[in-house]
């Protein structure tokens, strides 16, 4: 059954028929990182305009700081602009950017010690909205449990409970098997129930 057109402004999202096929990107992403390598001045540019609010999200979501996210962001792009040469095509250009970034965060966190300050994404806070002040109070010790969490285990956390990618796209993106990714995403989410406890008995 093939799939209709695009509505104006819809989003080739990893599910849609025409956003992958056997896994790997649709013309759209390899053939712009194609002309890249090929001197199109613009191609490139047009990928970082597609995935930028990803790759922000899960670089501020792992990071905490909003300028250490956005030096990350423009270290791994960079890195990207430089090594476009370098892909081989086995993987979905999505998933090879997000590779890339997660090595510049974790670059971060291990060699400049960035302690992550994010705050909870909204669909995991209580579905009944609590005062403003006890919100704030929340979302702070949400982001200080995480930078808590060993960063291995932080990272699936955030891809996975955060972001909502799928288990494998997290292997993936980590370049780890989809066991590890599962073993780190329970390892993260136990601590954060042990470091968040005291909340639950607040409440």
């Amino acid at each position: 059954m093939s799939a209709g057109p695009l509505s104006e402004g819809e989003e080739k999202r990893p599910g849609h028929p025409r956003a992958r096929a056997g896994g790997l990107d649709t013309p759209a992403d390899a053939a712009l990182l194609a002309a890249h390598c090929a001197g199109d001045p613009d191609a490139f540019d047009q990928l970082v305009r597609r995935h930028s609010r990803d790759l922000w999200a899960i670089a501020l979501r792992t990071l905490g700081d909003p300028d250490d996210a956005a030096d990350a962001v423009q270290e791994a792009l960079v890195s990207a602009y430089r090594r476009a040469t370098t892909f081989r095509g086995d993987a979905a250009v999505r998933t090879w950017l997000r590779r890339i970034l997660v090595n510049a965060c974790i670059d971060r966190i291990r060699y400049e010690r960035v302690r992550p300050t994010v705050p909870w994404p909204e669909r995991d806070l209580p579905s009944r909205r609590p005062e403003p002040a006890v919100e704030v109070a929340t979302r702070m010790a949400v982001g200080k449990a995480l930078a808590r969490v060993p960063v291995e285990q932080r990272l699936a956390v955030v891809l996975v409970d955060v972001q909502g990618y799928s288990v494998a796209e997290a292997a993936a993106i980590l370049e780890v098997p989809v066991g590890t990714v599962k073993s780190r995403c329970a390892r993260g989410r136990a601590r954060l129930a042990v470091l968040l406890g005291y909340l639950r008995e607040e409440s």
